[in-house]
Parts: C-alpha cells; sequence; structure tokens
C-alpha cells in the first residue's frame, strides 16, 4: 500500500512514547533507540513511473471504498497533471480519505480503531514558516476542546519538483527540552538534547530552566535555506500535573505531562506525494508516558525516586522494585488526567480495542498490518489480549 505514514527524510528514529497512536506517539519510531532529533536532508521525490503507479493506486482505492465509480477518467487527469508539473493535487476528498487511510495503516499504533472519525484541516495554501507555526498552535488548540481530545490532522503544502514543502523539525509540536550541562548532566528530557541545543542556536534563549520546559516549534517555510524558532503560545499548551491517588508527597516531585501527542516529524504520503508537515495527534494511553516517557532510563528515569519515596528495597532487582514503582507511577498518571478530565486510554483497554478493529477489518476482507513489539504495552502485556496472538507486519 503506497498510502501511509513514514517518518519524515530530516528526522532520526524516535521512540516517542510506547504503544499508543490512541495516543499516536508510537508510529514515530522504534523503541529504546533514544536517539535526540537532528536535521537531514529531504530524499529525492519519486520518479513519474512510480509517482503514476502510486496515484494509480490510491485513486483505485479510493473510488472503491468510497463507491465513486469508475476511476479511469480521474487517473487520466493526474496522469496528464504529473506528466505537465512532475507531481499532482489531491482534491479535498481525496486528502481526508487519504489521510484516514494513512492511520488505518500505521503498523505500529494500537489506537486505529478510531480512523474514520479523524478530523483533517486542510491548510495546503501554507507554506511560510510563520504561517505553519500559528496553524499549528492553532491545531493544539483544536485537539485539546477542554480536555476532550480529537484525533486530528494539519495537512501543510507537500513536497514539489525542485521545491520541497515546509517542515517541522520537532518531533512532537509539545516536547520538553533536555538542557545539557556540566558532566554530561541534563536537566530535563535526554531525548530532546539534540532539538534543544538546535533551537539554542538558531537563538532560543531557552525557558527557565525547569525539567519541564515547553520546546519551541522550529520551522522551515517551504524555499527556506534554514528553519526559524517560534513560543508555542500558553493556551495552545495544556498540561496536566501528575500526583498519585494515595500518597501526597508525590506532588512534591512538581511532574506534569501535556495533554496532545502530537507527531510533527513524519510524512503524510498519500498516492506518492508527500506531505512533510502534517502533524496528527490522537490521546495517550497512560504507559505511553507513566511506563516510558517518565520511567525508562534514558528519559526521566524516576524509578529509583520514586522506589525511594515508597520505602521499597532496591538493594536487588529480585524485590522487583521496579515493577512496583512502575505500576504506582502508571496509576499516578491515570489518575491525574482522569482528575483534569483530559481523555486517555488504559492499556488493557486499548488492546481490546485493537482486536475489535482487527475483526471489524478482517470482515471487510482488508489485511490489518501490526508490528508485534509495538502492539503489546509496555506494562503488563502477557495480560493484555493483543499479546496472545502473531500479526502480519505489512
Amino acid at each position: 500500500m503506497h498510502n501511509f505514514l513514514r517518518r519524515a527524510k530530516h528526522a532520526t528514529p524516535a521512540d516517542s512514547g510506547t504503544r499508543g497512536c490512541g495516543a499516536a506517539e508510537q508510529a514515530a519510531g522504534h523503541p529504546g533507540h533514544g536517539t535526540s532529533q537532528v536535521p537531514r536532508p529531504a530524499g529525492p521525490a519519486p520518479d513519474g513511473p512510480a509517482l503514476r503507479r502510486a496515484a494509480a493506486e490510491f485513486i483505485r482505492l479510493h473510488h472503491g471504498e468510497a463507491r465513486r465509480g469508475d476511476p479511469g477518467p480521474r487517473i487520466a487527469r493526474v496522469f496528464a497533471e504529473i506528466d505537465a508539473t512532475g507531481t499532482y493535487r489531491h482534491t479535498h476528498d481525496e486528502l481526508v480519505f487519504g489521510a484516514r487511510l494513512a492511520w488505518r495503516n500505521a503498523a505500529r499504533c494500537i489506537g486505529r480503531l478510531y480512523w474514520c472519525s479523524l478530523h483533517v484541516l486542510d491548510r495546503r495554501e501554507l507554506t511560510a514558516a510563520g504561517d505553519i507555526a500559528a496553524a499549528s498552535a492553532q491545531h493544539l488548540r483544536q485537539a485539546v476542546r477542554g480536555g476532550r481530545i480529537r484525533p486530528l490532522i494539519t495537512v501543510f503544502a507537500p513536497d514539489a519538483p525542485g521545491r520541497p514543502g515546509p517542515r517541522i523539525w520537532n518531533e512532537q509540536l509539545i516536547r520538553y527540552a533536555g538542557y545539557q550541562g556540566p558532566g554530561g548532566r541534563i536537566v530535563g528530557d535526554p531525548r530532546n538534547a539534540g532539538i534543544t541545543a538546535f533551537a539554542r542556536g538558531l537563538g532560543w534563549p531557552g525557558g527557565p530552566g525547569t525539567p519541564f520546559d515547553v520546546l519551541p516549534l522550529v520551522v522551515q517555510g517551504a524555499g527556506d535555506d534554514r528553519p526559524r524558532w517560534f513560543w508555542l503560545p500558553p493556551d495552545a499548551v495544556l498540561e496536566v500535573p501528575v500526583e498519585h491517588p494515595e500518597h501526597a508527597w508525590w506532588a512534591e516531585l512538581e511532574l506534569r505531562w501535556h495533554a496532545v501527542p502530537a507527531l510533527a516529524c513524519m510524512c503524510l504520503e498519500i498516492g506518492g506525494v508527500c506531505y512533510p508537515a502534517a502533524p496528527f495527534n490522537g490521546w495517550y494511553m497512560g504507559t505511553e508516558i507513566g511506563a516510558r516517557n517518565l520511567a525508562d532510563s534514558d528519559r526521566y528515569d524516576l524509578l529509583p525516586r520514586l522506589a525511594e519515596g515508597l520505602g521499597l528495597d532496591t538493594a536487588s532487582d529480585r524485590s522487583l522494585w521496579k515493577d512496583r514503582a512502575l505500576v504506582e507511577l502508571n496509576r499516578a498518571v491515570l489518575h491525574s488526567f482522569d482528575r483534569a478530565g483530559v481523555t486517555m486510554t488504559d492499556h488493557h483497554t486499548e488492546s481490546r480495542r485493537f482486536l475489535a478493529h482487527l475483526g471489524r477489518e478482517e470482515r471487510k476482507g482488508r489485511t490489518v498490518g501490526a508490528e508485534w513489539s509495538w502492539i503489546v504495552p509496555p506494562l503488563s502485556g502477557s495480560a493484555t489480549p493483543v499479546f496472545h496472538r502473531t500479526y502480519d507486519t505489512v
């Protein structure tokens, strides 16, 4: 299938969370790399024959699933446009169908049951860095809806022959800075040390220096030689304080996480056309924050600190202190989002929903591609139904 979300050519492999993509974080890369985001140039666009094949395949699929009749005339018009310009422009209906199909085909995403509900904002007329940054902030506002997170994608201008489209260099629209100090010690999120240093090199003065300073957006407009940085307005960033339902001392840690996981460094490819700036969000699955972002040893590495507060014996791994601290951290994340009225799913519920999606798609004769290591949650995997089967990695 030519229609999918894939890593944009300018970003390195990333583990942005873990298994969600109900929260969409999962689609960003493979777990465990812990690499920082470093800009890379875009790769070559498909040549004429490859683009024609991809376009024809997509248009046939669109006409078939949407019952739009004979795709032949539309394919002929697209081929003529490709011959004349080297590319072609999707209709609004094709763009909406393609974006939803990309989510449906995201093999690393457990939250695809909701693919039909994806809301698509068509902003292909925007190419300037400042306009992209402003529209990205508006994306976050529209996604939040007072805490009732809506699956949303904003699609900016595509790549075209001789003119790359705009790019958002951030891994997600909202990420926390990682400031590297003396001796290599990092304040904040070590995962984001690269993009933090890159933004500082562009002139960003940095934030107040807390572990949860929101990074600016780093955006390169179409045709620009260099990216620019832009503050994210405070009203576009909803954050949730993370506290424990029973342990009052947890609040003293001053933990928090942002509510909307909006991937920003992936190419949305529809029928051979790459939209390199297409921020996309679902909502979080609790383990993305509680079992990875805050717990991984190369991220916030909170388990030793929490175990101390919980009075656990950390002298030996056989005490399972990491496991016990991990469960309490995940309880705190779910409790905090529920208390704040912000949409979040848990890994048990989302696992059942994924199998419902799989059954629905198979009844329609469609193959569901999935990567087992991404679909199975990082906490209590064998206690979820997605653990006990295999998947086709198409």
